[in-house]
Formats: structure tokens, C-alpha cells, sequence
């Protein structure tokens, strides 16, 4: 569903949504009062919604559909580079956030992680129905519910980064190096990219090419979870999931530098992250979760 009173932006919308193939849009509407009666009546999935708008602004009509029940995801669209009205937004629950003038890519990519995540919550969400059904979830104890997969997918859509490619490498380096674990060692990179790479079935003269593959792809996938926590903290400090991520899984001064370069809109090289880190405190969480 697109809520926003520029005819001209309904429609760029609607057109990239259909051209690109990520979904269908249910509906349109020109202000929040019309909008929250369309999206109760038809519950989209996700709905694309301006922050100002005459009869009454973005937050306002989340708060509006929140309490009456909608559980849908949000994307807030506008130009208005507010760090105090940003950040409520995001308080709202607003998933992502997209700038106007309308950039094709911008949406496209923002549509296809957000289309990530709902499929992900969607399976889940399905397994536990079915069971429910079989009357067996009060046996099993969450230890035996829970895989590594379903434990750092979690965390990787906590770090908006479960569309990206390098996340199912991710996936797999943890359960490898949890399934060969010694106590609570955490392994060598490169033994790690290179028992990944065996379990992907490569014939032995391409395990060096696909270990540096796997590598650079995990690479652009902690940065983009870097950019992702710097963006938070740029508008709401206090964001629960910034205050959380961002020291843990980052060198806070790579974090403040990211932001800053966003905070002056400067087009910063492509920055730098510690990849052993991150790896190693999700290693380290994974474990924990799994063992509570």
C-alpha cells in the first residue's frame, strides 16, 4: 500500500514496484486518514507511507494502525532530514527509511530486503503454526527448537542485512565453525572460508577462488550492517538496537567515522571493518543462545 499526497511519487512507486517484480500494490491513497481506513480494510504485507502529508502526517497513522492492530511492516518516505522526526519514526517501528527525491535503486534495494525479512518471519512464523497444530511445542524445550541457522539469521535481520548475498555465507561459516568447535575457541579465518567452501562442493582447484569469494562477500555484508547501525545511531542514538550492535559487533570508532561521513554527507571511501570481530561476537552470541 503507498500512503503519500504527491500524485507524482504514488506513481514512480507503483511503477518501480510492478517493473521490478517484488510485489503487488494493493492500493493507493493521498493522506493518512484515507490510508489507515484502505490499509485495515485490505492488511498489505508492507505499506510505503510519506511522513508529512496535510490531514495527518506519517507517525501518526502508524500509532493509528499499531493500536488498532495492524501488524504490517513500514517504510517512511520523505524529504525531510529531521533527526528528531526521523528518529520517532524509527521509534514507531518504521523498517526502513527512503529519501525523496525517488531514486529507482534506493527503492529497489530497501523493497528487497524488507521482502527478505517477510518471507524469513513468514517461515518461521508458519513452522511454529504447524507446530502448534501437532500439539508438540510445549514439549520440545527451545534448545532443540532452535538451529544455528534460525539463531544468526535472527541476528543478521536485527542488523537489516538478511537480503544481503554474503548473509547465507555468514550462515554457513557459523554453522561450521560451531558443528567443529573446540570448547569455545573460535577458529582461523581462513580455515573457516576454506571449510565453507568444501561444504559448497567445489572441485579441490577452486577451494582457494571460492574461499576469497566467500571472503569478499562476507566483507560487503558486515559493511552494509555497518552503514546500516551508523545510519540508526545518525538518527536516534538511543535506538535500542543501536545502543546493542553497534559496540558489539563493530570497533565503535569505525561507527562514528561512518556516521560522521554521513552526518556531512561526504562520499567517504569504502571504509573499513573487522571482519574477525564481527565474526567472533557472532560466533560467541550464536553459542549463548543456543545454550540458554
Amino acid at each position: 500500500m503507498i500512503v503519500d499526497d504527491d500524485v507524482v511519487c504514488r506513481s514512480m512507486l507503483q511503477d518501480i514496484i510492478e517493473e521490478c517484480g517484488i510485489g503487488k500494490v494493493a492500493g493507493a491513497a493521498e493522506g493518512g486518514l484515507e490510508g489507515a481506513r484502505l490499509i485495515l480494510k485490505s492488511k498489505p504485507d508492507v505499506v510505503l507511507i510519506d511522513l508529512l502529508m496535510p490531514d495527518q502526517d506519517g507517525i501518526e497513522t502508524i500509532s493509528q494502525l499499531k493500536n488498532s492492530g495492524y501488524i504490517g511492516k513500514f517504510i517512511m518516505i520523505s524529504q525531510i532530514e529531521n533527526k528528531d522526526m526521523v528518529g520517532e519514526a524509527y521509534q514507531k517501528g518504521i523498517e526502513f527509511f527512503i529519501h525523496k527525491p525517488i531514486n529507482r535503486v534506493e527503492v529497489e534495494h530497501v523493497l528487497s530486503k524488507v521482502n527478505e525479512q517477510w518471507k524469513y518471519e513468514r517461515y518461521v512464523a508458519e513452522i511454529k503454526q504447524s507446530l502448534a497444530k501437532l500439539d508438540i511445542v510445549e514439549r520440545l524445550s527451545v534448545r532443540k527448537e532452535r538451529t544455528v541457522s534460525d539463531v544468526v539469521k535472527t541476528i543478521l535481520m536485527d542488523l537489516g542485512i538478511i537480503g544481503e548475498i554474503g548473509s547465507k555465507d555468514i550462515v554457513a561459516l557459523m554453522e561450521q565453525a560451531i558443528e567443529h568447535r573446540q570448547e569455545t575457541s573460535f577458529p582461523p579465518l581462513k580455515e573457516l572460508y576454506e571449510s565453507v567452501a568444501h561444504a559448497y562442493k567445489q572441485g579441490q582447484k577452486d577451494i582457494e577462488k571460492e574461499s576469497k569469494a566467500i571472503e569478499q562477500r562476507i566483507r560487503r555484508t558486515i559493511m552494509a550492517a555497518l552503514n546500516n547501525m551508523a545510519s540508526i545511531g545518525l538518527t536516534d542514538y538511543s535506538n535500542p538496537k543501536f545502543e546493542y550492535y553497534a559496540p558489539l559487533y563493530f570497533d565503535f570508532q569505525d561507527v562514528r567515522l561512518k556516521m560522521k561521513a554521513m552526518d556531512e554527507d561526504l562520499h567517504a571511501e569504502k571504509g573499513k571493518v573487522n571482519i574477525k570481530k564481527f565474526l567472533q561476537v557472532c560466533y560467541m552470541e550464536t553459542l549463548e543462545k543456543l545454550n540458554s
